[in-house]
């Protein structure tokens, strides 16, 4: 951002002090500074022997970059979520995705905040007994900020459309990616994940969604959600199915927590996409 900011200033001035046929490319570079295809044009027709100085020191800089930020649950929703919020608190033009598997997996996969009711993991063997916190539903809280929701196994095209939204909006964004951990015990194993990150989707375990800040409307893509398939979708995954074993006492209740909370979950987000 300092970079950039450096780079508009001294377009600008030499925009200002110029006659020759670069004015115009100075001129384009600061109306479409943000624009990778536009910046890239004007990159490839300054004449850099008839530029100043300051130009030329900053050729690398004209071409549009996107900036992201790419971590887990660990840096998203506990030690990092600071710096979370700092960002979308800001109008930096920074983009992060987070890999949300639900669990610490760079430390062993212990149970996070990002960790749903019922979850079995270490420091919850008998199942996670507090909710989850909803990331996007806090990130939403800044107006400003491009917000979204994904999972490649679901819906592949809302994933691609969400990257490209997020990297056109000039500020804030973040994307929620749901992502199948070894943790998770699914059945069959890893190679499974496609199918079973479509069922936590259609399950309604996972809604995916976008917020556009530029227009002010928040997109549920989730369609033709069935809650009756969310038993399904938690005893295809031992981190819920082993859940009756281990804790044969409190095993329904938690699980029927879980499943009502995320009705009331997507009801939220299905209420705020019909308001807007």
């Amino acid at each position: 951002e300092v970079a950039y900011e450096t780079a508009r200033q001294r377009l600008q001035k030499a925009m200002q002090n110029s006659s020759d046929e670069n004015k115009q490319w100075y001129q384009k570079w600061l109306d479409n500074m943000n624009d990778y295809q536009v910046t890239k044009e004007v990159h490839d027709n300054i004449n850099y022997e008839k530029a100043p100085t300051i130009v030329q020191e900053l050729k690398d800089f004209i071409p549009a970059r996107t900036v992201w930020a790419i971590g887990g649950d660990g840096w998203a929703y506990d030690i990092g979520f600071s710096g979370i919020d700092h960002v979308l608190a800001s109008s930096d033009n920074v983009n992060m995705l987070v890999l949300d598997t639900q669990v610490y997996s760079n430390t062993g996969g212990q149970s996070s905040k990002a960790s749903t009711l019922g979850s079995i993991a270490p420091f919850a063997g008998k199942g996670k007994g507090n909710y989850r916190k909803d990331l996007a539903r806090i990130a939403l809280c800044y107006p400003h900020a491009y917000v979204a929701q994904v999972s490649l196994g679901a819906d592949g095209m809302q994933l691609i459309k969400a990257f490209q939204e997020a990297a056109a909006h000039n500020g804030p964004a973040l994307i929620i990616a749901y992502s199948p951990c070894i943790a998770h015990g699914i059945a069959g194993g890893l190679g499974n994940s496609v199918e079973n990150q479509a069922l936590a989707v259609k399950s309604g375990y996972f809604p995916i969604f976008r917020y556009q800040p530029t227009t002010g409307k928040f997109i549920l893509d989730s369609k033709d959600v069935d809650f009756a398939k969310y038993e399904e979708f938690l005893h295809s995954q031992k981190r819920f199915s082993m859940l009756k074993t281990i804790n044969p006492e409190n095993w329904q209740a938690l699980l029927d927590a879980n499943k009502k909370q995320a009705e009331e979950t997507f009801q939220y987000y299905q209420k705020l996409a019909n308001d807007t």
